[in-house]
C-alpha cells in the first residue's frame, strides 16, 4: 500500500487541469475548462474541468472525480496505477508501507500482461544497445536509417535476438508466467506445450499506450526473404486493440494540440524520422485501415488532419474512401502528396524540416477537392464515369455535419466538376434526405431490451424522494459543512457537526448516501470536519460518483450576469437558517410519511383489537410529530 504521507504528495502536486490537459484538448470558460466527452461520441463540449474544486464531471457519460478517478476510467488504472502514474509525472518518489515484488505475478490479469511487455520493452532496447549482435545487425540498421541516439532511447527502440528462445527462455527464468507471455503474444506456443519467440531475429518498435506504457510491439524483419513477413505486430489483446491505437501518439498529444493539427503518416519509421526533425505532431495508423476510434482519438486534441500520402497512387485511390469517415466525425482534412520514390521518412531525411514543411505547405489541399481532381483525371471524358465521379463527391459532402462548411465545399466542386451549383445541392439534399430516412426506420425498428427480472416485480405508483432528499443533505454537508453558523438561537458552531447531530435520529436508506454521513460523522467525533477534496479523492468509487456529482454544475452564471440582464437568481446562501434546516426537517417528514404509511397497512392487516389500538396509539403519535414537522418547516421557510 502506497503511505499516506506519499499520497497527500502527490494530491498538492496534482493540478487536473494540466493532467486531463494531456488526453483532453480543453478550452477555459469562466472559472472553468470544457473540452468533448474522451467516454462518449460528442460533437458539443460537455466535460467540465473544475480547478478550484479539482475535479471533472463529463455530462454525457455521468462519469465524474479527481485526477486519479479520470485516469482509473480513461485507462482502467487501479487506486494505485493512477497514484503511481501522477507520482512518475510529477517526480515524487512512491513510499510503500508492504515492499511488492516487482516482475512477478501481479493479482490483477491486465496489470500483468502490461508488467510483462514493460519487461519484454527493456529486453529488447537492452539487446540493441547492449549485445554484440543488437549492436551490429539492429543498431547499425536504426543508424543507417539515421535515428539518433536520443529518438533511439526516446521511443525504445529494440532487437530481438535471431534465436528461437532468447527473449522467452530469459523471461521464464526470471520469473514471469507462461500464460501471460502467450497473451501479450510475445511468445509463441508450439504443439508440444512449450514456448519460443514470435520476433526473433526483428528489429522492435514498441506501441505505447496514451499514458506511455508499452502495450504491443511491431517487429521489422531485415531479411531478404520473400517468405518471411516485413512486419510481425502483436496480436489483439486485453491491454492492445489496434483499432484504439495510433503509433505515436503519446508522444504526439501535446505537440497536437499545440500546432492545433495532426499529421496522419503511414509507419513507424515516418513517425521516427518526422519527430526527430523537430515535427512532432505526428503519428501512425500503423499500416492498418484507419478506424473511427483513431479519428476519435485525434478529435480529442485537434479538428484539422493533414494526411501525408507517398508516391503510390494505387494506395492512394484505395484509402480516398475510407477516409470519408475523418469527414463524418466533423474533422477538416487535408492532403498531401509526396514525389514519386519518396514517402514522409525518407522526404525529411532528404530535405531536411524546412523543405519537409515548405513542401507541405505549398502542396496541401483539402480532401474533397484532392479527391475531386484525382477523380476527375481518371474519368477523363467519359460522361458515364464523370456522373459518378460527381455522385461520389456529392456523397463525401453529404457527411460533412456542418452544413455552411459543406455548401462551401459544394460551390468549389461546381466550379472544378463544370456542373450548375443547384444540381449538386439538390443531390446532396437527396442524400441526407434518404440518411435521415434510414436512420429513423433504423431507430424505430430497435427493440427496446427488456430486463426479464423486472418482469414480476410491482409496478410502483408514486416516485421514490428518500434517495434525492438523502442527497441534498449530503450536498449540503459537501458545500457548507464547514461554515459556521450565526442564526438567532444558534451560534458558534459549525453546519457539519450540527447536520449530523440533527440526524441521529434519522436511517439513511441510500447505501451510498449513508456510507458518506457514516464517513462524515467518524471524522466529526474523531475532532476533524471533513472537507470536500477528502470525498472527492476517496477510495471507494460510489462515493467520488456521488460527490462529484452533486458539486459540479454544467452551467455558471457570468460575473456580469446581473448588468446584462437584471435578473436576480435566487442564492440559497442569502438565508442558510432556511436552507439547512429545511432539507433536515423535509427529510424528517418523509421519514415519518414512510412510517405512517407502514402503520396504516398494519391496521388494515390486523383484526386483534389489542394490537389494533398499539398501532393507532403509535399511528396518532407520529401523525402530531408529523405536524409538528410541518408547523415548524412553515415557520422557517416562509418567515
Amino acid at each position: 500500500m502506497i503511505t499516506k504521507s506519499t499520497i497527500d504528495r502527490i494530491m498538492e502536486a496534482t493540478d487536473i487541469v494540466e493532467v486531463i490537459g494531456e488526453f483532453v484538448q480543453l478550452k477555459k470558460r469562466g472559472a472553468n475548462y470544457v473540452g468533448l466527452s474522451p467516454f462518449a461520441n460528442e460533437r458539443t463540449p460537455s466535460f467540465t474541468v473544475s480547478p478550484a474544486k479539482g475535479i471533472f464531471k463529463d455530462f454525457s457519460s455521468g462519469k465524474g472525480g479527481s485526477a486519479v478517478t479520470f485516469l482509473m476510467e480513461l485507462e482502467k488504472f487501479t487506486y494505485p496505477e493512477a497514484l503511481k502514474w501522477l507520482a512518475k509525472k510529477y517526480s515524487i518518489e512512491v513510499e510503500e508501507t508492504v515492499e511488492t515484488v516487482e516482475n512477478k505475478e501481479e493479482e490483477n490479469h491486465r496489470e500483468s500482461l502490461m508488467i510483462v511487455t514493460g519487461y519484454a520493452a527493456k529486453f529488447f532496447h537492452e539487446s540493441l544497445l547492449d549485445t554484440d549482435e543488437g549492436k551490429s545487425i539492429g543498431l547499425s540498421y536504426f543508424k543507417e536509417r539515421g535515428f539518433t541516439n536520443d529518438t533511439i532511447k526516446k521511443f525504445e527502440l529494440g532487437y530481438s535476438p535471431d534465436q528461437w528462445e532468447a527473449f522467452t527462455g530469459q523471461a521464464l527464468k526470471d520469473g514471469y508466467q507462461q500464460q501471460f507471455l502467450e497473451e501479450s503474444g510475445l511468445s509463441v506456443k508450439r504443439d508440444n506445450g512449450s514456448l519460443y519467440d514470435r520476433y526473433r531475429g526483428r528489429v522492435m518498435f514498441p506501441i505505447h499506450s496514451f499514458t506511455g506504457r508499452v502495450i504491443a510491439f511491431g517487429g521489422r524483419t531485415l531479411k531478404n526473404d520473400k517468405n518471411v513477413p516485413k512486419y510481425v505486430n502483436s496480436p489483439e489483446s486485453e491491454i492492445y486493440h489496434k483499432s484504439n491505437v495510433l503509433y505515436g501518439l503519446y508522444f504526439a498529444k501535446k505537440a497536437i494540440r499545440e500546432e492545433d493539427n495532426c499529421f496522419l503518416v503511414e509507419g513507424y519509421a515516418d513517425v521516427l524520422s518526422v519527430h526527430q526533425a523537430g515535427i512532432e505532431n505526428v503519428v501512425a495508423s500503423s499500416g492498418t485501415s484507419l478506424t473511427v476510434e483513431q479519428i476519435r482519438l485525434i478529435g480529442r486534441f485537434t479538428k484539422n488532419i493533414t494526411i501525408l500520402y507517398d508516391g503510390d497512387a494505387a494506395g492512394i485511390k484505395a484509402s480516398l474512401r475510407g477516409l470519408d469517415m475523418i469527414l463524418e466525425e466533423g474533422l477538416n482534412v487535408k492532403v498531401v502528396l509526396f514525389p514519386d520514390g519518396h514517402d514522409p521518412d525518407s522526404y525529411v531525411r532528404n530535405y531536411g524540416t524546412s523543405g519537409f514543411k515548405k513542401h507541405i505547405e505549398d502542396n496541401k489541399k483539402d480532401f474533397i477537392l484532392y479527391k475531386t481532381d484525382i477523380l476527375l483525371k481518371e474519368a477523363g471524358n467519359d460522361p458515364i464515369k464523370k456522373a459518378d465521379v460527381i455522385r461520389e463527391i456529392v456523397e463525401s459532402v453529404a457527411k460533412i455535419p456542418d452544413s455552411i462548411k459543406a455548401s462551401v465545399f459544394i460551390k468549389e466542386c461546381s466550379y472544378l466538376l463544370q456542373i450548375d451549383e443547384r444540381a449538386l445541392l439538390s443531390e446532396l439534399n437527396k442524400m441526407r434526405l434518404a440518411k435521415a430516412k434510414k436512420d429513423s426506420q433504423q431507430q424505430i425498428s430497435r427493440p427496446v431490451p427488456v430486463d426479464e427480472t423486472l418482469l414480476d416485480e410491482p409496478v410502483e405508483k408514486k416516485p421514490r424522494e428518500d434517495a434525492s432528499q438523502e442527497k441534498e443533505i449530503v450536498r449540503l454537508l459537501l458545500l457548507y459543512g464547514n461554515k459556521v453558523i450565526d442564526w438567532d438561537g444558534i451560534a458558534n458552531t459549525y453546519i457539519g457537526p450540527f447536520m449530523i447531530a440533527e440526524l441521529s435520529d434519522v436511517e439513511f436508506e441510500n447505501q451510498t448516501c449513508k456510507t458518506f454521513i457514516e464517513i462524515y460523522r467518524r471524522e466529526v467525533e474523531n475532532g476533524v470536519l471533513p472537507e470536500e477534496q477528502l470525498f472527492i479523492h476517496y477510495p471507494e468509487k460510489d462515493i467520488v460518483d456521488l460527490t462529484v456529482t452533486l458539486i459540479a454544475t454544467k452551467y455558471t452564471l457570468s460575473e456580469n450576469w446581473y448588468e446584462m440582464h437584471k435578473i436576480l437568481v435566487p442564492d440559497e446562501q442569502v438565508n442558510m437558517k432556511a436552507t439547512i434546516l429545511g432539507a433536515i426537517f423535509h427529510l424528517k417528514k418523509q421519514k415519518v410519511g414512510k412510517i405512517l404509511e407502514g402503520l396504516r397497512s398494519e391496521l388494515q392487516k390486523t383484526s386483534v383489537e389489542a394490537d389494533q389500538e398499539i398501532l393507532l396509539n403509535q399511528y396518532m403519535h407520529m401523525k402530531k410529530v408529523e405536524k409538528t414537522i410541518s408547523e415548524y418547516l412553515g415557520s422557517v421557510i416562509l418567515k
